[in-house]
């Protein structure tokens, strides 16, 4: 049986995460860890360190999309681990393959999944596994918790589209995005749904970091862009955009515009 997987939140920058997955503890008698992948490790440095703490080789990285804040640290990273393979999409210049939607990779004994999540950018992916019978989907910067993405390469309704997807996803489903936006995300959360004790208790819960992973049942209950069919989130929307908001993705794109301005 291949042992479990340990996922990580290395800080990386201001407030992003490099997620690195490995073999859980135990390691190795000889006290190596076995090999490890990471996902959009926008700095090397915090990276290398904890590889070097836990013994861990880095055999992969997974890049959900080209920001620099995602792929800053590749480059030293391949120094250090030339053996380590890159996957992104098709506009990652450092990619060793190109995956994208329907990709599979091979990690630890497990299949990874690639989804195309544009809307953030138009070529974002997500990754996903099964670990302990449940789905863990890194996501980048298309889903956070209590919140979703700014619009740069791709659309309002593209991104409406990928986080619709992604609510899809069963309700003990583990979302890994790649900030530590939580607290100003649920602070516009409460602006949106005022009454909602969920959004109120998870901003209590915000102080304490890290936030993430979160469950899609807990996004559910406070994120609005996970709520726009909510009639209350959907005439709040309305009220603050000063227009008739017709379909979901109307209501999406308006609390999209509202969260730019907050």
């Amino acid at each position: 049986m291949d042992k479990p997987l340990a996922v990580v939140p290395v800080s990386a920058l201001d407030d992003n995460y490099v997620w690195l997955l490995a073999p859980a503890p135990p390691f190795h008698a000889d006290g190596s860890g076995g090999q490890a992948a990471c996902v959009d490790p926008g700095e090397a440095a915090p990276v290398l360190a904890y590889l070097h703490a836990h013994g861990l080789t880095l055999a992969q990285i997974w890049i959900t999309h080209h920001h620099r804040d995602h792929t800053g640290g590749i480059a030293e990273l391949k120094r250090r681990f030339p053996a380590c393979t890159v996957y992104g999409g098709s506009g990652i210049d450092e990619a060793d393959i190109t995956v994208g939607e329907g990709g599979r990779i091979r990690f630890a004994g497990r299949t990874v999944r690639v989804w195309h999540i544009p809307g953030h950018t138009d070529g974002h992916l997500a990754y996903l596994l099964e670990e302990g019978g449940r789905t863990y989907v890194f996501c980048g910067d298309t889903l956070f918790s209590a919140g979703c993405g700014r619009v740069f390469t791709g659309t309002p309704q593209q991104l409406a589209a990928s986080c619709r997807r992604l609510g899809s996803l069963p309700d003990d489903t583990l979302v890994f995005p790649a900030h530590e936006y939580t607290a100003a995300n649920l602070a516009f959360a409460a602006f949106i749904e005022p009454d909602n004790p969920d959004t109120a208790a998870a901003r209590q819960q915000a102080a304490r970091t890290p936030t993430l992973p979160v469950t899609l049942a807990h996004e559910r209950r406070i994120n609005p862009f996970l709520r726009t069919a909510e009639p209350a989130v959907a005439r709040r929307a309305a009220e603050l955009a000063g227009r008739v908001l017709p379909d979901e993705t109307a209501v999406f794109t308006a609390l999209r515009e509202l969260k730019n301005g907050f």
